[in-house]
């Protein structure tokens, strides 16, 4: 089981930004609260969207560099289990 890296930017004291990071590929994902931000996706970046109960998140990947899809999702997958977000669905388009 891969370990993952969560960091967080404290701005004014609300959390505004998270990001996931993989040591071993280096590959991050950013994490946008739909709720609280704008998410605009970037080109030749891979995207994801989890809905879980009335919350709405955002994943989109930083320096992809044709990982496996695989690792994208277990990444957003342990970070919905860090939230507590049990019943999470994860979907290629928001919904």
């Amino acid at each position: 089981m891969s370990n993952y890296f969560i960091s967080i930017s404290d701005r004014d004291g609300s959390l505004e930004q998270e990001t996931i990071h993989d040591p071993n590929t280096k590959l991050k994902v950013k994490v946008f609260d739909l709720l609280e931000s704008p998410f605009k996706p970037s080109k030749n970046e891979v995207q994801y969207f989890v809905t879980a109960g009335s919350n709405k998140f955002a994943f989109q990947t930083e320096g992809y560099k044709k990982q496996r899809q695989l690792l994208i999702l277990h990444m957003i997958a342990r970070y919905c289990v860090y939230l507590g977000l049990i019943e999470a669905q994860i979907h290629s388009t928001l919904q």
